[in-house]
């Protein structure tokens, strides 16, 4: 029977720790069984490690399980001047892998974070041991990332309270199956207060503005480990074509589809996401 969205699932628990990567304080979370296989996971843009606070807790029996603020995001440290470059969130993780000594590691990515993940895997080949890829755009248009680059030159919202800030959240991209306390919970940690006493959220808007056009599908040429595939049921990102094309390239990566989710998998059925994550990692011991 495949698990369904938990309306009574509840976060993880976590631990907040710091790690530097060029120069910049970069926060993670860390959800505990530090003497298990490392299991960590990047975030997409504009979002945080509480992404995978819903699901943590699926994997933490038989992984260490920990969750990365990429810079400019979450709770990590912005760039002065702004460097959010697909190189640069790269180079970051390879950074943070060597300075807690990673190796043989569970590397998760999500959205801009499994480009993220993509990237580092196809360029540092022995440090991870298996890959997975969530509800990844490989081959952005350039409408998208114009529209991504527009909404980085604007001024954001700001919001006179916390509370404001939580009853007006929205996902970006729009379109979720999650519950409203899933919403609530990352609206909570996706709050800053700043300076003036307004909240905004905790991201770097100038993320969107210096967004990049790239076909990643030729870094799946150099993934040699085993790999999978995660697409969002309802999400129109990974077509039957593009895994095609991935698998012509990668020809071990396994692919797995997550029912009544649009593309925050971890958020709109954790439950199910975490089911089919584990039985690929289980297939390879």
């Amino acid at each position: 029977m495949q698990a369904r969205n938990d309306p009574g699932a509840q976060p993880a628990a976590w631990v907040s720790r710091h790690v530097e990567a060029d120069g910049l304080r970069l926060h993670y979370l860390d959800y505990g069984t530090a003497d298990k296989p490392v299991m960590m996971c990047v975030h997409g843009g504009g979002a945080h490690a509480h992404w995978f606070d819903f699901v943590a807790s699926g994997f933490t029996a038989d992984y260490h399980v920990c969750a990365l603020d990429q810079r400019g995001h979450g709770d990590s440290q912005w760039a002065e001047p702004p460097s959010y470059a697909y190189e640069r969130y790269a180079a970051d993780l390879a950074e943070v892998v060597e300075r807690l000594d990673l190796r043989n590691f569970v590397l998760v990515g999500h959205s801009m974070g499994g480009m993220v993940s993509l990237l580092y895997a196809a360029n540092h080949p022995g440090r991870v041991g298996k890959l997975v890829i969530v509800d990844t755009t490989f081959r952005m248009s350039e409408e998208k990332i114009a529209a991504l680059r527009d909404v980085g030159a604007r001024q954001g919202r700001t919001y006179k309270s916390h509370e404001d800030f939580v009853a007006s959240y929205r996902l970006r991209p729009e379109g979720t199956t999650a519950t409203s306390d899933v919403l609530r919970h990352l609206a909570s940690n996706g709050a800053g207060l700043h300076m003036d006493g307004s909240w905004r959220h905790k991201f770097d808007r100038r993320v969107y503005a210096r967004r990049e056009s790239l076909n990643s599908l030729p870094w799946w040429n150099h993934i040699k480990v085993p790999a999978l595939l995660v697409k969002g049921g309802l999400s129109q990102r990974i077509t039957p074509e593009i895994f095609a094309a991935v698998r012509t390239l990668c020809p071990q990566v396994e692919f797995a589809e997550v029912s009544n989710s649009e593309h925050h998998v971890t958020l709109d059925n954790p439950g199910e996401f975490v089911q089919k994550v584990r039985s690929f990692l289980a297939a390879h011991p």
